[in-house]
């Protein structure tokens, strides 16, 4: 009987030993869990936590710890924007909103990480040509980022210095291009010389214009200015009975763009300039400024869903964007009525010209078709 006794308690103890051991491990196995999962979620919040400077910090320390956290956050920016790039070329070409998103979100990133840069590129002229159309139409591009405003760095105020130049530019990143436009670099001297001086590299945009259709402009903005000035035909011509036109005027010599040009081909490559016309930009905004994205080396992002034609004006106006409750259409001062012209007068003028255009066609290799 003790026998029996004996090996039926040997028996619950083995027992007793095997739940026990099962049960502690299983609570080992627990807390393991737990630990792990709360030692991921620590790491993975840490990055951000160790931002955060203590406001007794010393000065050095702090300093030293807000640069980590910058470069911190810059590259997180540039692993968003990589993946942007990616998701980019993976939608539909017909998204607009996809790409005016991508614009904003690109301008907000550039405006918090990016830098004050020397422009890319420069719309150099000419002036009633459809300087402000076309920097209107590439600003909505994603990689751009264009001053709005006319700084006339390279024809008034080069003393300034560069510095001064480059303060007045938007923030850019490394993959956006800088752009600004002023249009009487065209027809200042000194401006291929001094912009070659800043950059050899430099991209240059010029928007040309039947040569007479752009002094009647330029004379109709004038007037509108100072009611007061003499008549288009007193200024245009030294002579009129003779068909003596004065190329002294300026409204006359801004239209003789190879002379203009050919002091530009002194310091840069003709391949290096890219000739806009000002009236396919009216007929074909987008095919226009399709060549433009081409040339400045972007993707064909602007095309004829960003267009439609403004009757009232005369020319083409961008789309209402979704997160605006008006389209874009240029200022009043745009598309103004012309002043009239006597038909004999655009002849004689038409004939001045002739020879300058011929050769201005010659050069770049585009007829313009202006006659």
């Amino acid at each position: 009987m003790a026998h029996r006794f004996l090996s039926s308690t040997n028996r619950s103890s083995a027992r007793f030993a095997f739940i026990f051991t099962v049960s502690l491990s299983c609570t080992y196995l627990c807390y393991s869990i737990i630990f792990c999962r709360s030692t991921i979620m620590t790491n993975q919040g840490y990055e951000g936590k160790r931002c955060s400077p203590s406001k007794n910090a010393g000065g050095k320390k702090l300093l030293g710890k807000l640069d980590n956290c910058a470069s911190l956050e810059v590259r997180s920016a540039a692993r968003r924007g990589s993946s942007d790039v990616r998701e980019q070329s993976k939608a539909p070409a017909s998204s607009g909103s996809h790409w005016a998103d991508m614009k904003l979100r690109n301008m907000s990133v550039a405006q918090k990480y990016g830098n004050k840069k020397l422009p890319n590129a420069l719309i150099v002229g000419v002036k009633k040509g459809g300087t402000r159309a076309v920097l209107e139409f590439i600003r909505i591009h994603p990689d751009v980022r264009a001053l709005g405003t006319e700084p006339h760095f390279f024809d008034r105020n080069y003393d300034r210095g560069l510095d001064w130049y480059r303060g007045l530019m938007p923030r850019t990143l490394d993959s956006q291009i800088t752009l600004e436009k002023t249009p009487s670099y065209f027809v200042t001297r000194e401006a291929p010389r001094r912009i070659s001086s800043m950059s050899h590299k430099t991209k240059l945009i010029v928007v040309v214009r039947n040569p007479v259709t752009r002094a009647i402009s330029d004379y109709t903005q004038t007037l509108s200015k100072k009611p007061d000035i003499p008549t288009f035909e007193e200024l245009a011509f030294k002579n009129k009975s003779l068909g003596l036109v004065d190329s002294s005027w300026n409204a006359i010599r801004i239209g003789m763009y190879i002379l203009h040009l050919e002091n530009w081909l002194q310091y840069f490559r003709l391949s290096q300039m890219h000739f806009v016309s000002g009236e396919r930009l009216i007929t074909d905004p987008a095919g226009e400024m399709g060549r433009v994205q081409d040339f400045l080396g972007l993707k064909r992002i602007i095309t004829d869903k960003h267009f439609y034609f403004n009757r009232t004006k005369g020319f083409p106006c961008l789309k209402k964007p979704e997160s605006s409750s008006q389209p874009r259409c240029l200022g009043k001062s745009k598309g103004r009525t012309h002043v009239q012209i006597e038909q004999e007068v655009i002849e004689q003028l038409q004939e001045f010209y002739r020879p300058f255009n011929i050769k201005f066609f010659e050069t770049v290799g585009q007829d313009f078709k202006w006659e």
